[in-house]
C-alpha cells in the first residue's frame, strides 16, 4: 500500500477511534423542578438546575423523513398537551463516534435552550446559537453542556442539531435545493430563535451565531448566504476559516455545485439507484445505515446553489457578506492533534519520509518542496513540524487572512487560544506534547458530553474569561470590558493562563507571508488531494493521543 493511500485510509481509522471522550452521558445537576414554557407549537416542559434552565430536544423543523429526505426543512407541526422537554433529541445519523454506536434516526432536527434564572420576556438575555463541529459528518448540540456559559454570561444559549453527512449535503440534479441542506437547516433554527426565544428569557433582537470547526464554518457560509439575511446579529467563527480550500485538506470548505453533483452520482450507484428511472425516489428508500456505510468521509456545501451563490470565500473576498461584527480566531497548535494521528498510525515524520508525507497532503510537487524547504524536519521533530504545517497551513493563516477581508467592512476581534497546558480530549498518550491543539479551547466554554475538564485555578480563570469576552460580544458586538485585559482590534489576542496578551507575531510565527505566496502561485483544485479523507475524521473536534473523537 502507498503512503498516500495509506494515509487516506487512515482518515476512517481516526473515526472509528474517535469514540469515547465526549460520549459519556450527560451528568447535568439534578433537575430540581420542572418548568413550562409555551411556543407557537406547544407548551414545553423543561427541568430547572441550580441557577438555569434547560429545554431539550425541541422540534424546529419538521421530520425529514419519507418525502422530505432531501428536501428543504418544513415547519415543525403543533402538539397537543405538554411536551417533555428534559432531555435532548436523537443525534442525526451518523457513523459511531460521538454518539455512541451512532445514529439512523432521521427525526433529529431538534434544538436545545440554557437559560439563566431571572431571564424572561420582561428581562431577556442576548442569545448564542452554536453549531457544533464534526466535519459535517458527526456531532450533537446535546455535546455541548452551555450552563456555564449561560450563568456566567447571563445569555441564553441555543445548541442545534442539523443533517450530517450525505443526508444533508448529497447533490443531484433531481433534488432541489439539494448541497445545502444541512445549511438550511441551521437557518430554520435561527428562523425558530427569531420567532420563540423570547418566551424562554432570550432577546431575539440580539442573536450570536458562533460554531467551532465544520461549524464554523457553517457560520461563515451563513455570513454568505444571501438566505440568511437578518437571522443573527453578530457571528463567532473558532477554527473554521471562511477562507477555506479544497486543496487544504485539514480545515473545512466548500465545492461546485457540479462537483458535489459527481459525488452524488457516485453514491446512488454505490447503494444501487444509480440507473434507477427515478433516482431520487430510488435514494429515499434506501435505509439509513446503508447510506452512511455508501457516503463520502468528506462532506462539503456545495455553491452555485441558491443558498449559497458562490464560495463563500471569494464571497468575502468580495465583500459580498452580512454586515454584523465578527470574533474570529484559532488555536496555537491546530494541526498536532492530526500529525500526532498519523505519526501513531505508523507513518513517522523523519527527514527521509518528510518528503513522502508532504507530497501525500500537497500532490502538485512545486508545493510539496516549497513546504519541505521552509518547513525543514531534523532527527526527532518531525512530529511538531507536520503539525505546524497543518496548523499553518489550514487555520492559522487563513483565519489572518480572513480577518483582513472581514475587517474592511466590519468590526472584527480575533484571538488564538494558546494554553500549551490544555487538558487533552482525549485518553492515550500522544507521541509528542500537543499544545493548545484544535478544539482544545472547546472544554473552557463548555462542560463536553456532561463533563467538565479538570482545569487548574489558572485555568478555570482563563475560562472564565473567554465566556467573558465572548458573551460580552454577543451582548454588545464588542468583547471589552472593565475586568478583563483590553482587547484592540488592530492586535491578536492571546489566550492562556495568566497571560492574556495582544500580540503583533502570530503572523510571522505561522509563516503567513509563506503560505499567501504558496496559494496565489497554486491554481485551486475543485477537490484537492484525494487525502480530503482524513480532514472529514478530524475536522469537528480533535483527533490526538487514542484518538477518540473529532
Amino acid at each position: 500500500m502507498s503512503l498516500h493511500r495509506a494515509l487516506t485510509t487512515l482518515g476512517c481509522a481516526l473515526a472509528a477511534l474517535l469514540t469515547t471522550a465526549w460520549s459519556a452521558a450527560p451528568a447535568t445537576a439534578p433537575a430540581r423542578a420542572a418548568t413550562t414554557v409555551l411556543t407557537h407549537h406547544g407548551l414545553v416542559r423543561g427541568a430547572a438546575h441550580d441557577g438555569y434552565r434547560t429545554f431539550d430536544g425541541i422540534p424546529y423543523a419538521a421530520p425529514p423523513v419519507g418525502r422530505l429526505r432531501w428536501a428543504p426543512p418544513r415547519p415543525a407541526a403543533p402538539w397537543s398537551g405538554v411536551r417533555d422537554a428534559t432531555r435532548p433529541a436523537s443525534a442525526c445519523p451518523q457513523p459511531a463516534g460521538e454518539v455512541p454506536g451512532g445514529s439512523t434516526d432521521e427525526d433529529c432536527l431538534h434544538l436545545n435552550v440554557t437559560t439563566p434564572d431571572g431571564a424572561g420576556p420582561a428581562h431577556p438575555r442576548p442569545v448564542i446559537v452554536w453549531l457544533h463541529g464534526g466535519g459535517l459528518t458527526t456531532g450533537a448540540g446535546g455535546s455541548y453542556d452551555a450552563h456555564r456559559m449561560a450563568i456566567r454570561g447571563d445569555v441564553v444559549v441555543v445548541t442545534v442539531d442539523y443533517r450530517l453527512g450525505a443526508l444533508g449535503f448529497l447533490a443531484h440534479r433531481g433534488l432541489p435545493g439539494s448541497g445545502t441542506f444541512g445549511l438550511a437547516d441551521q437557518q430554520a433554527a435561527l428562523r425558530w430563535v427569531r420567532a420563540e426565544i423570547g418566551a424562554f428569557g432570550g432577546d431575539a433582537r440580539k442573536v450570536t451565531l458562533a460554531g467551532e470547526s465544520a461549524g464554523g464554518y457553517s457560520v461563515c457560509a451563513q455570513l454568505a448566504s444571501p438566505a440568511a439575511a437578518g437571522l443573527f446579529d453578530r457571528a463567532i467563527v473558532e477554527s473554521g476559516p471562511c477562507t477555506g480550500r479544497p486543496d487544504r485538506p485539514f480545515a473545512p470548505s466548500s465545492v461546485p455545485l457540479s462537483t458535489a453533483r459527481a459525488a452524488g452520482g457516485d453514491l446512488a450507484v454505490k447503494v444501487g439507484c444509480g440507473s434507477a428511472r427515478d433516482v431520487p425516489a430510488c435514494l429515499r428508500r434506501v435505509a439509513v445505515s446503508r447510506l452512511l456505510a455508501a457516503q463520502a468521509t468528506d462532506q462539503q456545501p456545495a455553491y452555485d446553489t441558491a443558498l449559497l451563490p458562490g464560495d463563500p470565500a471569494a464571497a468575502i473576498a468580495a465583500g459580498r457578506f452580512h454586515r454584523v461584527s465578527v470574533l474570529i480566531g484559532n488555536n496555537h497548535d491546530e494541526g498536532n492533534g492530526w500529525a500526532a494521528g498519523i505519526v501513531q498510525a505508523g507513518h513517522p515524520v523523519t527527514p527521509d519520509t518528510w518528503p513522502d508525507v508532504v507530497a501525500a497532503f500537497f500532490p502538485s510537487s512545486g508545493q510539496a518542496k516549497a513546504i519541505v524547504r521552509e518547513y525543514p524536519v531534523h532527527r526527532t521533530d518531525g512530529g511538531p513540524v507536520f503539525g505546524a504545517v497543518i496548523g499553518d497551513g489550514d487555520f492559522a493563516c487563513p483565519t489572518a487572512h480572513t480577518e483582513g477581508l472581514l475587517a474592511a467592512h466590519v468590526p472584527v476581534w480575533r484571538y488564538e487560544f494558546a494554553d500549551e497546558h490544555a487538558p487533552p480530549l482525549t485518553s492515550g498518550t500522544p507521541p509528542f506534547p500537543l499544545g493548545a491543539p484544535h478544539a482544545s479551547e472547546l472544554p473552557y466554554l463548555f462542560d463536553l458530553g456532561g463533563r467538565h475538564r479538570v482545569l487548574t485555578p489558572a485555568q478555570h480563570r482563563l475560562a472564565n474569561t473567554m465566556i467573558d469576552y465572548w458573551t460580552r460580544f454577543a451582548r454588545t458586538a464588542d468583547p471589552n470590558g472593565p475586568a478583563s485585559p483590553h482587547w484592540a482590534r488592530q492586535s491578536v489576542l492571546s489566550l492562556a493562563p495568566d497571560h492574556i496578551v495582544p500580540t503583533r507575531t502570530a503572523h510571522s510565527r505561522h509563516h503567513c507571508a509563506f503560505w499567501n505566496a504558496l496559494g496565489q502561485a497554486e491554481p485551486v483544485s475543485a477537490t484537492g488531494p484525494q487525502l480530503l479523507h482524513v480532514r472529514a475524521h478530524g475536522d469537528g473536534l480533535l483527533p490526538l493521543g487514542q484518538l477518540p473523537r473529532r
